[in-house]
């Protein structure tokens, strides 16, 4: 199956801190990877360096088959969408009016717009301030922007995270229907084991900037039956380690 996204000994060092460590991983096309490690494992600086957002210190990206570099960046960049840090939009506009600035930015046609709200459940909510929308709505609109450009590939940083159960469930339900309805490829990361397991094709488990695991999830279940999926993540990562 063609790889998405191939990384080979990708490292960033800050000074003598390494948060991320000769990671080779591997993203195949229309599967959901999910990227799953503790708290300052090195999950978001691996993939800011997948868009780009902080360079390496050593090294290789290819994405789509194409070797990442300052030259090829933002024809790349045009195949993917993001969503890296909690979401934040002009509490004074709408949704759609939040949403018309990135198609003006990015030169997207405006029919995207009804498009993504009625993808991620929000059609109804278009014409709402966003400063009256919880987090859940706040998070799933931000998912709306990162599909303004029907992306190849989307690349979410912890999409769960302040979400009630209600909203966890709302956000997994809706990127497990993009590979099958869109054919796009989703790269998502979690210190949350539970979350991953309910969502992901393949996983890479990765603890103090190294990958311990890459594989189908369910071998990763194959690989002692005597034990818990959480106790084999706490194996692979530190029994130190909080989930």
């Amino acid at each position: 199956m063609k790889e998405i996204v191939k990384t080979t000994d990708l490292t960033k060092r800050y000074g003598d801190l390494c948060p991320v460590n000769h990671l080779d991983l591997s993203v195949k096309e229309g599967k959901i990877y999910g990227f799953l490690g503790p708290n300052g494992a090195g999950k978001s600086t691996t993939l800011k360096m997948l868009l780009g957002l902080v360079h390496p210190t050593a090294g290789e990206i290819d994405l789509f088959g194409q070797r990442f570099t300052e030259k090829s960046r933002l024809s790349i960049l045009r195949d993917i969408g993001s969503l890296i840090e909690s979401p934040s939009y002009y509490g004074h506009l709408t949704a759609k009016e939040n949403l018309k600035i990135y198609t003006t930015i990015l030169d997207l046609p405006d029919r995207n717009i009804d498009e993504v709200l009625k993808i991620v459940r929000l059609d109804r909510q278009g014409n709402k301030k966003t400063s009256r929308f919880s987090l859940g709505m706040k998070q799933r609109l931000g998912l709306a922007s990162a599909l303004l450009s029907f992306p190849k590939l989307l690349i979410l940083d912890e999409p769960t995270n302040g979400l009630d159960p209600s909203g966890i469930q709302e956000m997994r339900e809706l990127v497990k229907s993009l590979p099958q309805q869109y054919g796009m490829t989703v790269i998502v990361s979690s210190h949350l084991l539970s979350e991953i397991d309910q969502l992901a094709d393949d996983i890479g488990i990765i603890a103090n900037g190294k990958m311990c695991y890459q594989g189908a999830l369910s071998n990763l279940h194959e690989t002692d039956r005597n034990k818990s999926l959480e106790q084999i993540f706490l194996d692979l990562t530190g029994k130190d380690r909080s989930l």
